[in-house]
């Protein structure tokens, strides 16, 4: 399994990235983004573009691929609706459609977030940016697509949120969190389960093609 990453230097862009180094069913994972990851390893190329808006000078990288795990993304807060569909939704959308007439027989996982709204009219921007996203993913001609709605993460292995807000969470809630993914393992998952999940998914194939919510990633993390 030849596996690109979108997104490699976020939460769950590490998580995933540690366990496809380690998993041996991946032949090779290369990452694209804007920054190099820093890692050094035999099964990892990367291709550092600037602008990922425009993929086309670095689209002979992208081919020969079995799947593509896409964790790219930003946090609404201070954002506009225009602004946060430029990336959430446009940049996206362009890559991908890139990546699906390369490799047609590609399988694809998108990062999405809980309480995403499928019907793109609820009153919260953010989840109506990430529904009409996943739509219009859903309506690619990929081999599979899978939307990952992980809620409550819990960060293991040194994995941490770019985010300065999101780490201050973490901080914080550390002592409770083993609690909450015990207790609560339909809604607070490990990061290890998110990039085991991430995955199986795309080496099985055995889901069609659709939604899985936190509940669903962590039976899918178990195989």
């Amino acid at each position: 399994m030849n596996i690109l990453l979108f997104g490699a230097t976020g939460m769950v862009g590490q998580s995933v990235l540690r366990e496809a180094l380690l998993d041996p069913r991946v032949t090779h994972i290369r990452s694209v983004g804007r920054t190099s990851t820093g890692r050094s390893h035999p099964k990892l190329s990367e291709v550092v573009q600037a602008d990922l808006f425009d993929c086309t000078p670095v689209a002979d990288q992208l081919q020969g691929f079995d799947a593509c795990l896409f964790c790219l993304g930003v946090s609404a807060g201070g954002l506009s609706e225009a602004a946060y569909s430029r990336i959430s939704f446009d940049l996206t959308l362009g890559v991908a459609k890139l990546l699906v007439a390369a490799n047609p027989a590609m399988r694809f996982v998108y990062v999405s977030g809980a309480g995403t709204d499928s019907t793109e009219q609820g009153r919260i921007m953010w989840a109506r940016v990430k529904g009409r996203t996943e739509n219009a993913l859903l309506r690619l001609p990929f081999k599979n697509a899978y939307m990952f709605r992980p809620g409550l993460i819990r960060p293991l292995h040194g994995v941490r949120s770019k985010t300065l807000a999101y780490r201050l969470i973490y901080t914080l809630t550390r002592p409770i969190l083993p609690l909450l993914t015990h207790w609560l393992p339909e809604h607070a998952l490990t990061s290890v389960q998110v990039g085991q999940a991430m995955l199986n998914a795309v080496i099985t194939g055995t889901l069609p093609s659709g939604v899985l919510e936190s509940g669903d990633i962590g039976r899918m993390a178990r195989g």
